[in-house]
């Protein structure tokens, strides 16, 4: 659980974990309500895998499948669905096309990690971007599938 200061900033020793995204898509939380915001701000800087793979880890300091050749800096290895959970949350909290526009890199980032196949597997290794785990994993397919439907819509809602 992540606890926050009265400004509603997350506090410095919180636990972060990238599924509380779950907070405003669930819909108890409005993606602009500045705890979410709060919230997304500490997955994207403590989460992010700083690399040059890219992408989001689940948690911090997450050993599964992770391999000796990575620095202990590293938060853990990318997880599709963690790196899709930002853009929907960046999708749903667009106002203008230019905003919209970030969210393709993320979807890229799945995309370009995919197998050439295009199957996607659970993580990707954050050192040399090779998928891991399980493959397929529907989970990483069925989340790009609505991250993507999710981007269409909010597009041509901002066209109108």
């Amino acid at each position: 659980m992540v606890n926050f200061l009265p400004d509603g900033t997350v506090m410095r020793d919180a636990t972060v974990d990238s599924s509380l995204f779950g907070l405003w898509y669930f819909g108890m939380l409005s993606p602009r309500d500045p705890r979410i915001e709060a919230t997304v701000a500490a997955i994207r800087s403590r989460l992010s895998i700083k690399t040059g793979v890219g992408g989001c880890a689940r948690y911090e300091n997450d050993y599964y499948q992770r391999w000796r050749d990575v620095p202990p800096d590293v938060p853990g290895n990318p997880w599709f669905i963690c790196t899709l959970w930002l853009a929907q949350h960046d999708i749903a909290h667009a106002q203008s096309m230019h905003e919209l526009n970030n969210v393709k890199p993320l979807l890229q980032w799945a995309r370009d990690h995919a197998f050439g196949s295009g199957i996607m597997a659970e993580q990707a290794h954050p050192m040399t971007g090779e998928p891991l785990s399980v493959s397929p994993l529907t989970w990483s397919h069925a989340s790009f599938c609505l991250a993507f439907e999710e981007y269409v819509r909010r597009w041509h809602e901002l066209q109108a």
